[in-house]
């Protein structure tokens, strides 16, 4: 079962019968939705769907309550999600549209008193400790934020009483971590996935991929390539992220797609 919510202050009806929520905190591509400076039909559109800030997601599954990436807009999409509770940050890879919202963690540390479990690579953890160095100073400043590392690889991992799956994908050369809890599975920045990988994306509930636009990209997905994907892997449904201006407007490319699979949209709750 899964329910849909086109209005984030809408009503979960039968809340209790269903155990993890997924709430789309953004769907953009790297410069967001609308564009800085552009004037195309998508950019100026007044659709609510077609505005897209940088790509992330909210999970929370029994009393677990995590994000996957704290891009450049992770304060106003906490503040526009309304999201009280953070235990956790899973980070698919080091670019700057999915860690540069870190140091807006602080708040949670401060609400939960503790400091915040993060869940990354080697090349992340390297890339964060770079551009962040402050956070890890020997000698810290009073109230930067507060974190504690876990390194993974490409292995299932425990997050609290919840395994965590990484599918190993690759973006231009960059190896980035797609995450799958329970059925569902959620995959940004890929380009390719080797077959290896897809065998682990079998028997989902819902697969979340990314498709930047038509025409062939260097590093991301086109639209027909995750169509591809998903028609292998054959998911109960999946909905289509990380999307650019060029991809075009929401309606139009709704409606060509097939049966099961959507465009996501910021602001689109998932339940199962």
């Amino acid at each position: 079962m899964c329910k849909v919510k086109d209005n984030v202050k809408e009503k979960l009806i039968f809340r209790s019968y269903l155990n993890m929520k997924v709430t789309f905190l953004g769907t953009g591509t790297s410069q967001g939705v609308p564009v800085i400076a552009c004037t195309c039909p998508v950019c100026s559109s007044g659709d609510k769907k077609n505005k897209r800030l940088r790509c992330s997601i909210h999970i929370e599954t029994g009393n677990l309550q995590f994000v996957i990436d704290t891009g450049p807009d992770f304060r106003q999409q906490m503040l526009r999600a309304g999201i009280k509770k953070v235990d956790a940050i899973l980070y698919t890879h080091e670019h700057k549209d999915h860690t540069a919202g870190l140091d807006d963690i602080r708040a949670y540390n401060y609400v939960l008193e503790r400091a915040i479990d993060i869940y990354l690579s080697e090349h992340v953890e390297k890339a964060l400790k770079r551009e962040f160095a402050y956070i890890f100073d020997a000698d810290k400043y009073p109230g930067i934020p507060q974190v504690v590392l876990h390194r993974i690889n490409n292995s299932p991992f425990m997050l609290g009483a919840q395994q965590i799956t990484p599918i190993q994908v690759t973006h231009y050369k960059l190896p980035v971590f797609g995450y799958r809890i329970d059925d569902f599975c959620y995959i940004t920045d890929a380009k390719t996935i080797p077959a290896t990988e897809r065998q682990k994306m079998k028997g989902l509930k819902c697969l979340v991929i990314n498709a930047l636009r038509k025409e062939t990209h260097t590093s991301h997905l086109t639209l027909q390539e995750a169509l591809d994907i998903i028609a292998d892997v054959k998911p109960a449904m999946a909905y289509i992220t990380h999307i650019s201006h060029q991809l075009g407007l929401h309606a139009d490319i709704e409606a060509e797609l097939p049966e099961g699979v959507h465009l996501a949209w910021d602001g689109l709750e998932l339940s199962f």
